[in-house]
């Protein structure tokens, strides 16, 4: 079987040849989905009331948990990061369990992951600097200056960590699924399949969607002095 990412076509673009390939493909397909779902929430908010019902209580119980998700994992100082790592949870989510319906999931491609990651990893650097200098700094050269080497590769290590951890789970799961359709009877197929779906795209993929952003917002946390106990 071929796990590789395969390319759909291949684009002429101002004499630079742009392969579509089948993450680009889902990733677009996700984009428009959560756009238009985007744009459905901004017309219902003009119909939204001050005791809200239904959709309105839902999307309200949604943000208001996010907000308070933020908070009490990087800071109350932090809690401007809540629209990106909103952002950022819901494309996640909606990519790891993409495979539900058929399409190959983004993050089981490691350039997506780690692009997320190292936005991750910028933002705790910048965050670092702009709200803990004088600790953000010193934590480079502790417990004496020749760590130096040492605790930059800890901090380089960051975003590779992380998206390995979310892309392992992500392509380790697609492999099986793919592997079981494969290789088992047609009768087992219509049997086994739904409680691997049930586990490794809707528990695994909310669960490593979750481990993500903890895992972010706590170092973005720690680094910048606003989470609890640092």
């Amino acid at each position: 079987m071929d796990f590789s990412i395969k390319n759909l076509a291949v684009v002429d673009f101002f004499g630079f040849e742009v392969c579509i390939t089948e993450t680009m493909l889902s990733t677009w397909i996700i984009m428009a989905v959560l756009i238009l779902f985007a744009v459905v929430v901004r017309v219902k908010l003009k119909k939204f009331t001050d005791i809200p019902t239904g959709f309105q209580n839902a999307i309200e119980a949604a943000v208001e948990f996010f907000d308070n998700f933020v908070k009490s994992s990087a800071g109350e100082r932090l809690a401007f990061l809540g629209n990106w790592f909103f952002m950022v949870f819901v494309f996640l989510l909606v990519s790891n369990i993409s495979g539900l319906f058929g399409l190959r999931p983004p993050t089981a491609d490691w350039t997506t992951a780690f692009a997320f990651a190292i936005s991750t990893f910028f933002l705790i650097q910048v965050m670092g600097a702009i709200f803990n200098t004088k600790s953000y700094l010193k934590g480079f050269i502790e417990p004496v200056v020749f760590f130096f080497p040492l605790n930059l590769i800890g901090e380089l290590a960051r975003p590779i960590s992380l998206s390995f951890r979310l892309f392992g789970n992500v392509l380790g799961g697609m492999i099986l699924i793919s592997l079981l359709y494969g290789l088992a009877p047609i009768f087992v197929q219509f049997v086994i399949p739904a409680a691997l779906h049930a586990y490794f795209d809707i528990f695994s993929g909310v669960l490593q969607t979750y481990i993500f952003c903890v895992l972010s917002l706590s170092f973005i946390g720690v680094m910048a002095g606003t989470a609890k106990g640092s």
